[in-house]
């Protein structure tokens, strides 16, 4: 797979942590008062972001070379647009807790970082399975398919807390009070420290990004297994996650083909591993960019069209 034998020194590992420190801690300093976030100003956090995900993808070209670097893009197109199915139950989760729009931003915060950490776990050990069990290929190949097909035939995913096993475990294990106490996580209650409903509402949003994590995590792995590339190209896609929920929130109901692109991506991407562990072998590295790229343009401008054949019918 593209970049599976690039060496990354750990000074790299060290300095792309360390830009990511750096600029979340710019994002809280400039969002601690949690104002309202507007259409406007997440335009421009999705441009920043969007920037530093496509800059970071040239410091991959001149350091590694044109195959990672095409390896890294298509890892961050693919998170990127998987992250879109992730603003469609944040929206669900938040109307459902009632969470007040000044606080959402700093549940995604923290939802993020929660993020990061678990999507490295996976990474760390997905890209070992499959450099070292031949087998773990075809399973997870096998299960990437899986996956696009349930993607394509789904109705609305069911986001009731109530039936999240995590969520109830947290409510069963830790003592909760159903209010919000402003931004805060815990509150002190009757003399007792309790979770607040803000706190209960990140568990609910980590929970779901687990499952989230794997599917996408799974299919980055199927176009590198380079724990550094697939670790950066998701890093950089789900750090604009919170900006891309306040642009998109409201609009993801006039993207209805986008659902049926990233499942054709993920079987896609469960095709192209089994492929590589027959005489077929790999398939070329800017097949997959094409794909990917292809897959998203379609999808989104045949879900403009339908929305807009749509208004015309109804006007």
């Amino acid at each position: 797979m593209a970049g599976a034998t690039v060496a990354v020194p750990l000074w790299a590992w060290a300095a792309v942590a360390a830009v990511i420190a750096v600029m979340l801690a710019v994002d809280v300093l400039l969002h601690r008062d949690n104002h309202v976030i507007e259409l406007r100003e997440a335009l421009v956090w999705s441009g920043v972001w969007i920037a530093a995900g496509l800059l970071f993808g040239l410091v991959v070209w001149f350091g590694l070379g044109g195959d990672p670097a095409i390896a890294y893009y298509s890892g961050y197109l693919l998170e990127k647009a998987l992250s879109v199915d992730n603003v469609f139950v944040f929206a669900l989760l938040f109307g459902y807790f009632r969470v007040p729009p000044g606080y959402q931003h700093k549940v995604l915060f923290w939802g993020v970082v929660g993020a990061l950490a678990f999507r490295l776990l996976f990474i760390l050990a997905g890209a070992e399975l499959l450099d070292r069990l031949a087998w773990a290929g075809f399973v997870l190949g096998a299960f990437l398919i899986w996956t696009g097909w349930r993607l394509a035939v789904r109705g609305e995913p069911d986001v009731d807390p109530e039936r999240n096993p995590v969520v109830r475990l947290f409510r069963r294990a830790v003592p909760t009070d159903a209010r919000y106490h402003g931004d805060r996580f815990t509150a002190r209650v009757d003399g007792r420290r309790r979770a607040t409903l803000l706190l209960v509402t990140l568990v609910a949003i980590e929970a779901t990004d687990v499952v989230f994590a794997v599917d996408s995590v799974a299919a980055i792995l199927a176009i590198t297994t380079n724990a550094f590339l697939v670790w950066t190209a998701t890093a950089f896609a789900v750090l604009g996650l919170r900006s891309l929920y306040f642009c998109l929130a409201g609009l993801l109901r006039h993207f209805g083909y986008l659902r049926y692109g990233l499942a054709l991506l993920l079987a896609f991407a469960g095709l192209k591993v089994i492929l590589a562990k027959t005489p077929v072998g790999k398939l070329p590295i800017w097949l997959t960019l094409t794909v990917v790229v292809l897959t998203l343009v379609v999808s989104i401008v045949a879900s403009i069209l339908a929305a807009r054949r749509a208004r015309r019918a109804a006007g």
